[in-house]
């Protein structure tokens, strides 16, 4: 992987946290089960995203060693993780990820995401490249030019002069959501923006993530037509934007999106990170009847990406169903 020394990374975590290593144990070793290697992530996630010091340092440095994991989904999520911990710690890695050709073009596009989320000045170089470099993958290409606004506008003027609704999601999205015009914002004028492919990416996804908290919480008036509105994304030319509206149904946990990701999980036509992304999201509604058995029909995919997601859901469709605090792995070292 360009730009990273492996032997460097080794030292560094000779001797980290104890905690940190157990985990890290877990996330790095190819024959623990992939779903126990996402929870030890997610775990490490958390870690990380704690305030900057030499334990949120030794986790970022813990994910950043599964890269070199053979698994496109493992890989992919490592480089989302480390978007969402706000610690520029986490830079050098995700570029080194988006710098390398050989790398699969989901991992790549995530951690250009990542870098955009992180918000970080010194990417914009590497990322105005690439997104205007016809022999990268539209995938790629497009991901840097969403991030490339991202961190423009997260330095910007604008954005302290923008009122956001509040949102029932921690997570670091690739664009805000559409600043309130009114208390009551539109839902066809929203749906309107997002399905305009005349406007730039970052305009339409935060159409997209004002919908979506339109749709939180599921009993809210507007929720089930902003859903209706997001699925109608589907049809969207952009493997990305589509990939992304599966995402969003996957933190709405909304019943009412149920239909539209069968039947993108059931299109074999579809780009696999649409479907990893479907399968993923209908993990999310592991309480709603019939989910699972939905899932387990792709068990034998002939899509490696989302055969592991397969997995991976039917995991948090039990982790849901047992109303486990959190989706993680809590180390005997956290408990003793």
């Amino acid at each position: 992987m360009p730009g990273i020394d492996p032997t460097a990374t080794e030292s560094r975590l000779s001797n980290p946290d104890p905690t940190v290593a157990v985990l890290q144990n877990d996330l790095t070793s190819e024959s623990v089960p992939l779903a126990r290697r996402f929870r030890a992530l997610f775990s490490l996630k958390h870690v990380a995203s704690q305030s900057p010091g030499p334990q949120a340092t030794a986790a970022i440095e813990a994910i950043a060693a599964a890269f070199t994991s053979p698994s496109a989904l493992l890989k992919h999520e490592l480089a989302y993780c480390l978007g969402q911990t706000k610690n520029l710690v986490a830079v050098p890695f995700l570029r080194a990820v988006l710098e390398d050709k050989s790398e699969d073009a989901m991992c790549r596009h995530e951690a250009a995401e990542a870098l955009g989320a992180l918000g970080d000045l010194g990417s914009l170089g590497i990322l105005k490249k690439m997104k205007d470099d016809e022999q990268e993958p539209v995938v790629v290409r497009e991901t840097c030019d969403i991030a490339v606004d991202r961190i423009q506008w997260a330095h910007s003027e604008n954005r302290n002069t923008e009122t956001l609704k509040p949102s029932d999601f921690a997570s670091i999205d690739p664009a805000p959501p559409m600043p309130l015009a009114s208390d009551t914002p539109s839902i066809p004028n929203l749906q309107k923006a997002l399905l305009d492919t005349s406007l730039p990416l970052f305009q339409r996804y935060r159409a997209m993530f004002a919908l979506r908290d339109l749709a939180s919480p599921p009993d809210l008036a507007t929720a089930e037509a902003a859903v209706h509105a997001l699925a109608s994304g589907f049809a969207d030319p952009s493997a990305l934007f589509r990939h992304e509206v599966a995402f969003v149904f996957g933190q709405l946990s909304h019943p009412a999106s149920i239909p539209a990701l069968l039947s993108v999980l059931e299109n074999r036509r579809e780009e696999s990170m649409v479907r990893h992304e479907a399968a993923e999201a209908l993990g999310s509604l592991g309480e709603e009847p019939g989910v699972e058995d939905m899932l387990k029909q792709f068990l034998d995919d002939p899509e490696q990406v989302v055969r592991d997601s397969v997995i991976v859901a039917l995991d948090m469709a039990e982790y849901e169903k047992n109303g486990d605090m959190e989706y993680a792995t809590v180390p005997a070292t956290v408990v003793a």
